[in-house]
């Protein structure tokens, strides 16, 4: 299952992926992992919820992005739930031009039962259509 956030700058998405992944470790059977690329937001997550931020990793492109969530998938198989906060933004790439991520990170969650919470910085109308199934 793949959950879209989505919002213009500003508009507390990220507060809002903080707060879901802070309300799972109370039914969580599994472990929660919130990527990112600062540590702005570490100590808003409870401790419960790994952190990492991508940029300790210089995860750059999309390529990279992909292949890494992929690897934290792989790495461990209680894991229950990945929230990306500024998906776009980590890649260096426009939303619009993303449609073979969301492809893969949706077969991940298929076949690995994972939820994948994401930020994305548009408004509703804004987001492409491939997207727009997320909601």
């Amino acid at each position: 299952m793949i959950k879209i956030i989505c919002g213009p700058k500003g508009s507390g998405k990220t507060k809002r992926i903080i707060e879901v992944a802070n309300e799972a470790v109370a039914t969580a059977k599994g472990h929660l992992i919130f990527v990112t690329d600062t540590k702005r937001y570490m100590y808003d997550l409870r401790r419960e919820v790994r952190f990492i931020d991508v940029s300790d990793y210089k995860v750059a492109g999309e390529e990279a992005l992909c292949g890494f969530i992929k690897g934290v998938a792989a790495g461990n198989y209680d894991n229950e739930s990945i929230y990306v906060d500024g998906i776009a933004r980590i890649a260096g790439k426009d939303l619009k031009d993303m449609a073979q991520s969301f492809y893969m990170l949706e077969k991940l969650a298929d076949m690995r039962d994972l939820g994948i919470w994401i930020t994305c910085s548009c408004s509703e109308e804004e987001l492409p259509e491939f997207a727009k199934k997320y909601l």
